[in-house]
């Protein structure tokens, strides 16, 4: 077969099944050094036939694969294939494996799955870490328009107090002259008068 396909990359290894949930797994695997891989293909199926499902992604480097929407205890195998540039590996050996109870927790027995489990929540940690820091980008830049749409009023109000204020202003002004005004005029025609008199 290597003969008829030499491009085509080896079957990958060590495939194992960790972080057992539920409802969710993850499989992960090795591929041997040397042979270029574009991404990964895995066949899952419950044990019974009941489901079938084939999860196919390229442009990646990845070598583990959350499988989601499991069945709460229940037998499943999957097999998992390396895409390369020209084809698809043969199938890796078949590993069985079997969902918890919605009661049970994960065994921690053998340091080795206890290795592949805190790199899994590693990667689980950095996803975390990127939502927070969506989310944390997110509200601040609802802030920052909230506080700009504050300020934005703020000076609309000042706006409008400071045109309430021109306009009493001049009202007042051309009030207060007249009276003045007509009292020196009253007070200037009267003193000539007196004036006279005296004379």
């Amino acid at each position: 077969l290597s003969l008829a396909h030499p491009d085509r990359p080896p079957s990958p290894v060590n495939v194992t099944v960790t972080q057992l949930k539920a409802n969710s797994a993850t499989v992960s695997w090795d591929v041997p050094e040397g042979d270029v891989v574009i991404g990964y293909a895995i066949l899952q199926q419950r044990q019974d036939g009941q489901m079938q499902r084939f999860i196919r992604e390229v442009n990646t480097t990845n070598r583990a694969c959350v499988l989601w929407d499991l069945a709460e205890d229940a037998d499943y195998i999957i097999q998992v294939q390396s895409i390369g540039l020209y084809g698809e590996s043969q199938a890796s050996k078949r590993v069985h494996f079997r969902t918890l109870k919605e009661t049970d927790r994960l065994p921690s027995n053998s340091s080795n799955q206890g290795d592949i489990t805190m790199e899994g929540l590693d990667k689980d940690r950095q996803l975390q870490t990127g939502e927070i820091i969506i989310i944390v980008a997110v509200l601040l830049m609802w802030a920052a328009v909230i506080a700009l749409f504050c300020r934005q009023y703020d000076i609309i109000k000042d706006n409008d107090s400071n045109n309430n204020k021109e306009k009493t202003k001049p009202s007042s002004e051309h009030s207060t002259p007249e009276r003045p005004s007509g009292g020196l005029l009253r007070s200037k025609k009267t003193s000539p008068s007196v004036n006279i008199i005296e004379v």
